[in-house]
């Protein structure tokens, strides 16, 4: 991933994902609206013009993959192969739960993008 630049970052579910976009320079990420396809993905790469792309996968509390991990994997790939980018995958296991807690009682479509943020910060505190 590059050293330098605007990262966004997803929170892949099968209804909305999640979305965040940071600065791997400061360190710092914000949540933005949940989407719901790849144009809207597109809109995004268009409007930030990041240097790479954050993927969180998702794991059982062993580590283990399921249905969910091959599925994001898919995402991620999904990803590379459209817009030529870098893309991280970051083990996100327990961002939802964090992501819900902190915002308990807002909407859900709030949650998958602060799942996102916290996936982001999670791939800067692990590159730093």
């Amino acid at each position: 991933m590059p050293k330098r630049g605007t990262v966004l970052a997803f929170d892949f579910g099968l209804k909305r994902i999640g979305v965040a976009v940071g600065e791997t320079e400061l360190h710092t990420a914000h949540p933005l609206p949940a989407v719901c396809d790849f144009y809207q993905i597109q809109k995004l790469v268009n409007e930030w013009r990041p240097a790479g792309l954050v993927v969180g996968v998702p794991t059982s509390t062993s580590g283990e993959p399921h249905k969910m991990t091959r599925q994001a994997e898919d995402f991620a790939r999904r990803l590379e192969r459209r817009f030529k980018l870098p893309v991280a995958r970051v083990d996100e296991r327990f961002t939802s739960v964090e992501a819900e807690r902190k915002l308990r009682g807002l909407k859900r479509k709030a949650v998958d993008s602060v799942a996102a943020q916290l996936i982001l910060e999670q791939y800067f505190d692990e590159a730093a």
